[in-house]
């Protein structure tokens, strides 16, 4: 594995994992395939291009294009795919499920047909702790059935079915990895984390879904990085490895580290109705990944500083996305009723 597609690199996780593959491994060669939706930003990747462009190239693209896709790794003869695109929020999967189904289902497909048609070396999908449902209580493991309940954990648990098949089916070496909620540079300021901290910084109220005590497991992206690049190289083909902090905190616990990090008051809490369907508590078990020698480097109460740390020295970066005309109706048509 020495060229790389990174379908979905312009977007919060893929930037991040593209940056530290070209750090990591002077002799990679990465193609970043994106379609630039709203939360695809070659902001993302400027630094990339002006620090590796020998070794990065960009073409933008759907993944749902199948004659794009097979173009594209015929031209830059890539031999591994990571495939991070997707739509991804479940507030959004609410609102509009079928562009969930097109990217998360039918993308994945295509990609899976251009890797058994030009016989790539690996192809890895990237997925979400979100496809096993709410666990209520002990952790989750890669071989529990899986209960998606949103259209988006759907979603994302039909590609995975679909990566599976193509092993099963024709032998084509896939690897699953499943994240846990990621925190960190680059991500859309819709995400809680990044939203709540730019909130705070503007003195707006942090939006609380419920009662707050919803547990999540927030995990540094650079460990996710981390770990899929862990499972690239010692991961089994065939199998599934979940990627997180192996502990999680509650939704309010996390909304407290925000505005202390901030220097904001708590009275910027407001607890407004839930979301339909909002799953009580995700958490895994990362026994498997640590066992081929991977560990996570920040717990979640520092991945969540850390990251509202970047926000606050990068207002360059998120300042014109909230301002725009897009994210101001998403935040209309998600909160106003709430907050009244």
């Amino acid at each position: 594995m020495r060229r790389f597609l990174v379908t979905g690199g312009a977007g919060f996780i893929g930037s991040n994992f593209v940056r530290y593959m070209l750090e990591k491994y002077p002799d990679y060669f990465i193609v970043v395939y994106d379609k630039l939706t709203y939360a695809g930003r070659l902001e993302n990747l400027q630094d990339v291009a002006a620090r590796f462009g020998d070794r990065y190239a960009f073409v933008k693209g759907d993944i749902c294009d199948a004659e794009t896709v097979e173009s594209t790794l015929r031209n830059y003869q890539v031999d591994t795919i990571v495939n991070f695109a997707a739509e991804t929020h479940v507030d959004r999967s609410l609102l509009t499920p079928g562009a969930f189904i097109q990217t998360d289902v039918y993308g994945t497909f295509v990609l899976l047909e251009a890797a058994k048609k030009l016989s790539l070396e690996r192809y890895h999908q990237i997925s979400t702790d979100e496809v096993y449902g709410q666990v209520l209580e002990d952790r989750s493991r890669e071989t529990d059935h899986l209960k998606p309940r949103s259209p988006y954990s759907a979603s994302k648990a039909s590609g995975d079915l679909m990566v599976l098949a193509y092993y099963e089916s024709w032998g084509l070496p896939v690897t699953i990895t499943r994240g846990s909620n990621n925190v960190g540079p680059y991500q859309y300021p819709e995400k809680v984390v990044p939203l709540f901290a730019t909130n705070a910084m503007d003195d707006q109220p942090l939006p609380v879904y419920g009662d707050g005590q919803q547990m999540r497991d927030y995990q540094y992206v650079l460990d996710h990085c981390e770990g899929i690049d862990v499972v690239l190289h010692k991961g089994k083909p065939g199998e599934v490895y979940n990627v997180g902090s192996g502990s999680e905190m509650t939704n309010l616990e996390m909304t407290k580290i925000v505005l202390a990090t901030v220097g904001k008051p708590e009275s910027l809490i407001k607890h407004v109705d839930d979301r339909p369907g909002h799953d009580r508590r995700y958490a895994l078990d990362v026994s498997k990944l640590r066992s081929l020698g991977w560990e996570p480097r920040h717990t979640c109460a520092q991945a969540i500083a850390k990251t509202v740390r970047w926000y606050m020295e990068n207002e360059w970066w998120w300042r014109p996305i909230k301002n725009g005309e897009l994210y101001q109706a998403y935040y209309a048509e998600q909160y106003s009723q709430r907050l009244k």
